[in-house]
């Protein structure tokens, strides 16, 4: 009799849909695949997610799987801590969806044309400073729950909008809802946001092997690690909402000959004399193989121009 693959996923409506593309994938070779739903802290708590912790949606399931109840787990991606965990590998990084941040607003209205002093809710102290750095006299209303709770929120009139993932969106099917994707200048995703994270027991090599033939995507891969790389790298010196997205481009050699590079951009909040809040920005290119020194460097650059500690609750990328 074949080996069953157990998959540890959360009972949300959106961790479902994650993880049943993986699972979808895993059966398409024969495989034959169970899902099991794991509850963590952070969906039994309605406190601010910087109040609970990095990984407060992503431990449960990482002990579910030492534990040898699930073989899989799949993650959003941004909600693992940059730090590797001892006895997981991360098996698999799939294709990419949209990484930019989505408005849904009232009457269909776009971020430029809400009015001064439209209510905007979001979780995310990423979100809150990039909003509040655009100046456009914006009321930012913190929110937690799941998207249909949120989005609930603008069709009752308590908010006129709220921002979220796009990726989360789509994946759910309700991309039709949005009113504006939100452009990288204005608002930069959060490090490895659309992206998800597919791991398993390190030792476990035969699923390990499964899981990438299968899934793995390079660019994306390649792309996230540049990402993550710039977070863990001003994890150590800075508590401010930071953004992130790397891109893989067509570039020139020294030849005149096409190749790919990695294309990276970052944000960090910096607070000045007065409370005042702005979003320092820095952008490099280098090679698809220097994915985590670009990472490091541009964080290197972002902390000379002034990225620092906010007060309020510590860092988070949300």
């Amino acid at each position: 009799m074949s080996r069953v693959i157990k998959i540890g996923t959360r009972g949300s409506k959106l961790a479902l849909a994650q993880t049943g593309t993986v699972a979808d994938a895993l059966r398409a070779t024969g495989a034959e695949v169970e899902l099991v739903t794991v509850t963590t802290p952070g969906d039994v708590s309605s406190a601010p997610i910087p109040t609970i912790g990095v990984g407060v949606f992503t431990s449960a399931l990482r002990d579910a799987l030492l534990a040898g109840d699930v073989d899989v787990i799949v993650h959003s991606y941004k909600d693992l801590p940059t730090a590797p965990h001892e006895g997981i590998s991360l098996a698999a990084v799939p294709p990419r969806e949209d990484p930019r941040d989505a408005l849904i607003a009232r009457d269909g209205l776009t971020l430029g044309e809400l009015p001064p002093g439209s209510k905007v809710g979001t979780g995310s102290p990423r979100r809150t400073a990039q909003l509040q750095a655009l100046g456009l006299g914006l009321e930012i209303v913190p929110i937690r729950g799941n998207i249909d709770t949120r989005m609930g929120k603008v069709s009752s009139g308590e908010l006129d909008a709220v921002v979220l993932a796009r990726a989360g969106l789509v994946r759910i099917g309700r991309g039709d809802a949005i009113t504006e994707t939100l452009d990288p200048i204005q608002m930069l995703p959060a490090p490895a946001q659309g992206a998800l994270a597919v791991e398993c027991r390190s030792a476990d090599v035969d699923t390990e092997h499964l899981l990438r033939s299968t899934l793995d995507d390079e660019t994306t891969r390649v792309a996230v690690a540049a990402e993550r790389s710039l977070l863990a790298a001003l994890e150590a010196g800075c508590s401010a909402p930071v953004g992130a997205l790397a891109e893989v481009v067509e570039d020139l050699d020294a030849e005149g000959a096409v190749i790919e590079r990695i294309s990276l951009r970052g944000t960090a909040a910096a607070e000045f004399e007065g409370g005042a809040v702005d979003m320092l920005r820095a952008s490099a290119l280098a090679e698809k193989t220097e994915a985590v020194e670009l990472g490091r460097t541009l964080a290197a650059e972002l902390l000379d121009l002034g990225a620092g500690a906010l007060s309020g609750p510590g860092r988070t990328t949300q």
